[in-house]
């Protein structure tokens, strides 16, 4: 089916959100990138916009009720890393049975109509699109960043440099057993004097 490569791509996206989440602790949740400006999500806003957006969008513009309430009763980092992963699978069973008539035919995104392939490709990038907001406040935090995508600066810089690309955890069941432990991430071999960005900035 042409369409599996956004089937693809939403189970790993999925796995990628939830990897985001385990990269922080529960003292993060009220943080916000500026403490004074309430502009910007602190990570529970971001936890809990990343569940109801999600939701809204299966249900009103895909068709798909996974029959269960977006949070979590308890809203701790690891139980809405349950929540959204469980809901999430659920979302992707349901994809699995779509056929191509499905993907293509109409459907209305907010005032508009669009094809189901094309609200699926946009709530991917929606999730990217804050996930990467959630990294930088990682960063803003002065904590080491595991692999989301490819290389950070804490798995041994860029990419041209052949530095790898190292996960926090393996998969989503060693990411829960993990954090229930305490945390077992993967190591990180830092960058190693290589450079981090492509304009680095030069030594004082």
């Amino acid at each position: 089916m042409k369409y599996d490569f956004l089937i693809e791509t939403y189970e790993t996206e999925r796995v990628k959100v939830v990897s985001a989440w385990s990269m922080f602790t529960d003292e993060d949740l009220p943080v916000r990138p500026h403490p004074t400006d309430i502009r910007g999500r602190s990570l529970l806003e971001q936890m809990v916009h990343q569940c109801v957006s999600e939701d809204i969008w299966f249900r009103t513009m895909l068709g798909i009720d996974v029959g269960a309430p977006p949070l979590p009763k308890e809203e701790v980092r690891v139980e809405f890393m349950r929540q959204y992963t469980d809901d999430s699978a659920k979302r992707l069973a349901v994809l699995r049975e779509k056929d191509e008539a499905w993907w293509e035919g109409e459907t209305t995104f907010f005032d508009i109509r669009r094809s189901r392939a094309w609200v699926m490709t946009r709530r991917m990038t929606h999730t990217s699109h804050h996930r990467g907001q959630q990294l930088a406040l990682l960063r803003m935090l002065g904590r080491d960043e595991h692999s989301n995508y490819g290389p950070t600066a804490d798995t041994g810089g860029l990419m041209q440099n052949h530095a790898p690309t190292i996960y926090p955890y393996a998969s989503l069941q060693a990411i829960f057993e993990g954090e229930a432990a305490g945390g077992r991430k993967a190591a990180l071999p830092g960058p190693g004097g290589k450079a981090v960005t492509e304009r680095p900035s030069a030594k004082k």
